[in-house]
């Protein structure tokens, strides 16, 4: 049994793949490693899957047969559903870019070697679990905006509720944490890639400009304000419950 099990030993993992010799390659290697593995080879096996059992994160394939992986990463991201790691072909970074823009958290480029894509499981998994700094606290309060930490949930000022990507949700608590302090580019990639912050800034530049655009949309005046070269800060007053 690896490592992870000990962690990790009930999280459950959907691999969805058309490729039925990678998926069966990656499967063996998550389930030694401690994960309960579904398996999904397109789109609508998928969703049968995900309204069956609780999903912690989802390994999704973008070139799926039929309907294709950014629409059911689309779906799963607006539903504030498992975190996503999207699987992309190598030398399409338009791919990537849509992933990232429709919620997914993560991306690798196949083939993808097992040890890696172990590793980038582990740290969606460990960005579900709270450290022990933020397991007392459940709310945020900004701005009239108000935070729900176990809700995944971002309620504005006129009472619209705005979900968050799980991307989303860490960064903005991160920021939460440190308001009024400018919080690095480099922390942030830390945060969202756990042990492997190999990512480039271009992925934290993403999820912040989608998660401005769902505030913004409701503020009046800047909330997230961006410090060239440096990196961001939530230039706002916050109370946590």
């Amino acid at each position: 049994m690896g490592t992870g099990a000990a962690i990790d030993s009930v999280a459950e993992v959907l691999l969805v793949e058309d490729d039925e010799e990678l998926r069966a390659e990656m499967a063996a290697y998550l389930q030694d490693n401690g994960y309960a593995i579904s398996q999904a080879a397109s789109v609508p096996e998928a969703r049968r899957v995900l309204q069956s059992r609780p999903i912690q994160v989802a390994v999704l394939d973008i070139n799926l047969p039929g309907e294709d992986g950014l629409s059911l990463c689309r779906a799963l991201a607006d539903a504030g559903g498992p975190a996503i790691l999207m699987l992309t072909a190598q030398g399409e970074p338009i791919d990537r870019i849509l992933g990232l823009e429709l919620g997914a958290d993560d991306y690798v480029v196949k083939p993808i070697l097992p040890r890696e894509l172990l590793a980038r499981v582990k740290a969606l998994l460990r960005r579900r679990t709270p450290g022990a700094s933020n397991q007392k606290r459940t709310s945020y309060r900004f701005a009239g905006f108000l935070l729900d930490l176990a809700a995944h949930k971002l309620q504005a000022p006129n009472g619209m509720t705005l979900l968050l990507t799980r991307s989303e949700l860490a960064l903005l608590t991160a920021l939460l944490n440190k308001a009024q302090k400018v919080v690095s580019r480099d922390e942030l990639t830390v945060l969202l890639k756990g042990d492997e912050p190999d990512v480039s800034g271009r992925s934290i530049d993403l999820h912040i400009s989608r998660l401005r655009r769902k505030i913004q949309d409701q503020a009046d005046g800047e909330i997230i304000r961006t410090y060239r070269g440096v990196g961001y800060m939530l230039d706002v007053k916050v109370a946590s419950e």
